[in-house]
């Protein structure tokens, strides 16, 4: 999922940039970070079913578990026994919470990396990939939460009487909103905003490093 993603952004945004080197407009990074993310959840969909499952496994009753004995048994198991279709199990949700997040992550990353560049108080380095890293943690939690829910619950979700927990992912967002509240949308901001952030910090901080020694090594050739 994210070699896709981040291989794909990359690669958009410098052919979308000027031929000086100036960034597209922000617009433009939001559809490079939609299509990127598109592309990557498709590519991540079974690994992702197959994580929500074994995660939420222990949850179950005995009778009800799965038992699955690592990744690539949930892999095999889910299409032997539910079809392959099962794989991309949630695909719709997963592709939109990855829309959401990436045109959240990776445009206001790009964004506040050139605004801070800008300001005239920072150079391109990692202080400045730090500064640009977290605003783009704070903006893709407050994004990415309510879609992240209809996911995991779409993916996690069990058949009961013959029907399915919920229709759609509007009906998952309905029904949350309806019997917990708006705000529950966003329970959980904190520590999830605690996890994201770090994550969203390393994951620049290196891109921008690699990319660096990339292009030193084999574009300055």
């Amino acid at each position: 999922y994210t070699t896709t993603r981040l291989g794909i952004y990359s690669v958009l945004l410098e052919r979308l940039g000027g031929a000086d080197g100036t960034p597209p407009p922000f617009l433009a990074k939001a559809a490079i970070g939609m299509t990127a993310g598109a592309a990557g959840a498709f590519v991540g969909t079974p690994a992702e079913v197959a994580l929500i499952r074994m995660t939420a496994d222990g949850r179950l009753p005995p009778a009800e578990r799965r038992g699955y004995r690592n990744v690539f048994d949930a892999l095999l198991r889910m299409a032997r026994e539910e079809g392959v279709a099962t794989l991309w199990r949630g695909c719709i949700p997963t592709m939109a919470r990855a829309v959401v997040v990436n045109a959240a992550q990776l445009a206001s990353y790009s964004q506040s990396k050139q605004f801070l560049l800008d300001s005239g108080y920072f150079r391109d380095d990692i202080l400045c990939h730090f500064c640009a890293s977290m605003i783009s943690g704070l903006v893709t939690t407050a994004a990415s939460m309510p879609v992240d829910i209809v996911k995991t619950r779409i993916q996690n979700m069990r058949t009961i009487d013959g029907k399915p927990e919920y229709r759609n992912g509007l009906d998952v967002l309905v029904k949350v909103v309806r019997y917990e509240g708006f705000f529950s949308l966003w329970k959980g901001f904190t520590p999830y905003y605690a996890r994201l952030g770090p994550h969203t910090v390393l994951t620049f901080i290196f891109l921008e490093q690699m990319n660096k020694w990339y292009k030193r090594l084999f574009l300055s050739a």
